[in-house]
């Protein structure tokens, strides 16, 4: 069973977040109120596997509460989750070695696909964030994808259905599968498990 903890100022916010995880995974969730209360609970008795800082709320002051949660757990994933950071922040973030970063306008499904993207070992990061200078370069085939393919296949590599995919990227289901189509079709591969299996192993996400 997975250990997280997940430190957000706002209450409903966290409780919610941390009441749906235990509701639909086999996770063990704690929460904080901030990154001092955050610490405190990581030096208790549990070993966490994820730590998911907020990035507004105190003790951060920007990205220092990410550098000091790292250097003191180096051995747990750390991931930032903000309704309001803009790309250069989450870029900056995964440039300083975060696990993830993951918006709060996620749907609750592309959250806990995204969250066991990370504790798989991944580095979750959202394509539409990638503009501000840490996308992966697209060669060979990618360089083909258009952008809203690449956005459905990052959707496809944390597991989403059509449905899912069409509710996060606001298209029609019927728009998706077409865009499935021309991911699979581009990418010379027969289904989306070796879609996603190929851009892992190309780094793209």
């Amino acid at each position: 069973m997975s250990k997280i903890l997940i430190a957000d100022d706002h209450d409903l916010v966290r409780d919610t977040i941390a009441a749906y995880l235990e509701g639909v995974e086999e996770f063990k969730v704690k929460t904080a109120a901030n990154l001092d209360d955050a610490l405190d609970v990581m030096r208790g008795v549990d070993a966490f596997d994820l730590l998911i800082l907020d990035y507004h709320m105190p003790g951060m002051d920007g990205l220092n509460g990410l550098d000091l949660a790292r250097q003191t757990f180096p051995a747990t994933k750390v991931v930032l989750m903000s309704g309001v950071a803009n790309k250069e922040v989450a870029n900056r973030a995964m440039e300083k070695g975060a696990n993830g970063f993951i918006p709060k306008s996620l749907t609750a499904t592309s959250l806990v696909n995204a969250i066991k993207f990370v504790l798989a070992g991944e580095r979750y990061f959202p394509f539409e964030f990638g503009a501000a200078g840490v996308t992966p370069e697209r060669v060979g085939a990618f360089a083909t994808l258009s952008e809203r393919e690449m956005q459905t296949l990052e959707q496809l590599c944390i597991g989403l259905s059509n449905k899912e995919i069409a509710r996060n990227l606001g298209i029609q289901e019927v728009t998706v599968k077409l865009h499935v189509k021309n991911v699979l079709a581009k990418l010379n591969v027969s289904n989306r498990t070796q879609a996603a299996l190929l851009a892992k192993e190309n780094h793209l996400f």
